[in-house]
């Protein structure tokens, strides 16, 4: 079987998120896509992150109702800060009935000459890559292993859902309504 792994802080997961990994999953092989929540992507700031466990809980609740989709907490048991490298390694290790594939952002893909271990993961592993704006297919074009999707350009951002909460503006439809249930609820993001 093979399985999709969309990697992301999810703070919030949001509506593109879903979009996206729904697109890949029926515009390719992948028979399940596996919403991987990082506690901390040594790339970003941790300062405005939910604590991980509030994030599992929102994706679990985004896609509790499709059999498609599963969110993996795998990198909460790993050493910070969580390389994907290593969480690869783990989940093969793990689940050896399984070929994983990572899904990427061209923005993610533009820069993964920067992650650890790099050539491993191009090497070993299939790469979906989906558009973003400002971003061109160069830099997936050029590794063997790397495939390109042309999902919808989603606009919408994490970043920018939380800015608006803590400006007051309403976000509902740029979640999942049992997300945006939970947020509003836990006052998340409002300061």
């Amino acid at each position: 079987m093979k399985v999709g792994l969309f990697f992301g802080s999810f703070n919030p997961i949001h509506i593109g998120h879903l979009i996206i990994a729904e697109y890949c999953l029926e515009h390719s092989d992948l028979c399940e896509i596996w919403f991987v929540v990082s506690p901390c992507n040594p790339l970003k700031k941790k300062a405005t992150l939910l604590a991980e466990h509030h994030r599992l809980y929102m994706t679990k609740l985004a896609i509790e109702n499709d059999f498609r989709f599963r969110a993996c907490n795998i990198e909460f048991k790993l050493p910070y800060p969580s390389y994907t490298a290593t969480t690869l390694m783990r989940l093969s290790e793990k689940y050896p009935d399984k070929e994983f594939a990572l899904i990427l952002g061209d923005d993610n893909m533009e820069n993964i000459e920067k992650w650890r271990n790099w050539e491993y993961i191009l090497d070993n592993y299939n790469v979906i890559v989906y558009p973003r704006y400002g971003f061109d297919q160069a830099a997936a074009a050029k590794y063997p292993h790397v495939s390109y999707v042309n999902a919808p350009l989603m606009e919408l951002s994490a970043t920018q859902i939380r800015e608006n909460i803590k400006a007051g503006r309403q976000v509902r439809y740029m979640l999942p309504d049992t997300v945006w249930h939970y947020i509003d609820e836990m006052g998340f993001y409002k300061k």
